[in-house]
């Protein structure tokens, strides 16, 4: 009997977030992406349809390799113009009751001080239901931006990252006891002073004295989600992530990098299954097989070719503006998004990839597979996907947004429902609903260890 399966919706504040040229489908609203009203009824729309959560993507800069410039991605609504995700989530937590929200932040960009009372406040205003995708960013943009002259070394940036986590853990962790909030009225304390400690952090890249400025939350450190498919990043993941994010346009594929990280787990004396791991997919779904892949031809005339390369360029940082488009791709390293371009070059060896091809692969759902059929098609392909490929759910992007997720939820989770492969489980946080324990960092996870520091 198939375990049930956990899913988010991949999503960004953005006008055209994985298919490039979709958002001028007559059916797509992602134009609307300014809108609170947009997001609201989405949420309520997955919320009913059975979705554990939402998953927003976050960058903090333009995709400006292709060319040379940021031209065709500004002009093909590329992920730019964007929002901010994290303002949005507690209107979203008021307009639902159980769905919980995953938001990226950046190690790289962000002070843990300051993130860490972000995250705990929107951990206390949405009752438990945040979770942190935890990213070292790779964009020369964003580094230039934020006042770098480019970005920092792959491998550097996450030995930031693991002091970067430190912080975080010993300001949510440690710096407060579960019962130093007492609102004693009569011995007139609202916080006793002798169960709040400063956190005494002094690191190469960091200097913390603390405490947090946040009481303990619902989860106190959010679920913790991360997204790298590197060779570093699957050790960092081992180490850090409750759950784990991966792209991979084929179940086998996918499975190397999942028993990797299995394999990693236990090197880090953690259970092989200690961690959920989620594959992106794009579902294109109907009633019968036949109209789904008339939709999915009918999508596939607004790919956006120009466009959907300058995405691959700003998640791999190789340009490809002036190369033969039907000439095999190579693999080349580069200090961006590895796990993006390895996917195209190294994972499998039976396919020889074209810069044409790739663009009509990214041109509907990115990185991702595309699934298309009816109901009950697509429920025996994520099967499939759950046997062959070893994952626990599924991060699923819309074509044409929402319709497609909205599509998803009406057609295909009864399907789902009635094979007993989505179920709402009875936790009070996201934490709880995801990993299926307690609303707490587990005891044998590694910021476990950060309770109840002395500074």
């Amino acid at each position: 009997m198939p375990k049930p399966l956990l899913f988010n919706a991949f999503e960004m504040l953005v006008p055209s977030h994985q298919s490039p040229g979709l958002w001028r489908h007559h059916r797509d609203e992602g134009r609307r992406y300014t809108e609170l009203g947009y997001w609201t009824s989405l949420a309520q729309t997955l919320e009913e349809g059975g979705f554990h959560g939402i998953f927003f993507a976050d960058i903090l800069g333009q995709y400006d390799v292709f060319g040379g410039s940021a031209e065709e991605s500004v002009r093909g609504g590329v992920q730019f113009p964007q929002l901010d995700p994290m303002l949005l989530v507690s209107a979203l937590a008021q307009a639902t009751r159980r769905i919980g929200f995953g938001v990226t932040a950046s190690v790289t960009y962000e002070h843990p001080y300051l993130l860490a009372r972000r995250l705990g406040t929107l951990d206390h205003l949405t009752g438990g239901r945040v979770a942190w995708n935890i990213v070292t960013s790779y964009q020369d943009s964003a580094a230039r931006n934020l006042g770098l002259n480019g970005q920092i070394p792959h491998d550097e940036r996450y030995d930031r990252a693991e002091e970067y986590m430190d912080v975080v853990y010993k300001l949510l962790e440690g710096s407060f006891d579960d019962d130093a909030v007492t609102v004693d009225t009569e011995a007139n304390v609202y916080t006793d002073p002798d169960k709040v400690r400063g956190i005494g952090h002094q690191g190469s890249a960091f200097q913390v004295p603390g405490p947090a400025l946040v009481e303990p939350s619902p989860q106190r450190t959010p679920l913790l989600f991360q997204a790298g498919a590197s060779s570093r990043g699957r050790e960092f993941a081992a180490k850090h992530a409750e759950a784990i994010f991966f792209s991979g346009y084929t179940p086998e594929m996918t499975r190397t990098w999942v028993d990797s990280v299995r394999d990693g787990l236990a090197s880090a004396g953690r259970r092989r299954d200690a961690v959920k791991i989620f594959a992106m997919a794009t579902v294109i779904t109907a009633e019968t097989d036949e109209e789904a892949q008339q939709k999915f031809n009918e999508y596939s005339e607004y790919i956006d070719a120009e466009a959907a390369l300058a995405l691959f360029a700003g998640w791999t940082g190789v340009d490809l503006s002036d190369v033969d488009l039907d000439a095999p791709l190579e693999y080349i390293k580069t200090e961006g998004n590895q796990s993006a371009l390895a996917a195209f070059t190294t994972m499998d060896p039976s396919r020889t990839w074209t810069a044409r091809e790739l663009a009509r692969f990214i041109g509907i759902g990115g990185r991702g597979p595309v699934l298309i059929g009816s109901p009950q098609t697509i429920a025996d392909e994520l099967e499939r996907w759950q046997d062959v490929g070893d994952v626990d759910g599924f991060n699923l992007s819309s074509a044409v947004r929402p319709a497609d997720l909205a599509d998803f939820a009406r057609l295909v989770s009864p399907e789902l429902r009635r094979r007993g492969l989505l179920e709402s489980p009875d936790a009070e946080t996201f934490r709880g609903i995801i990993t299926g324990g307690e609303s707490r960092l587990p005891a044998d996870h590694y910021g476990a260890r950060f309770r109840n520091i002395q500074g």
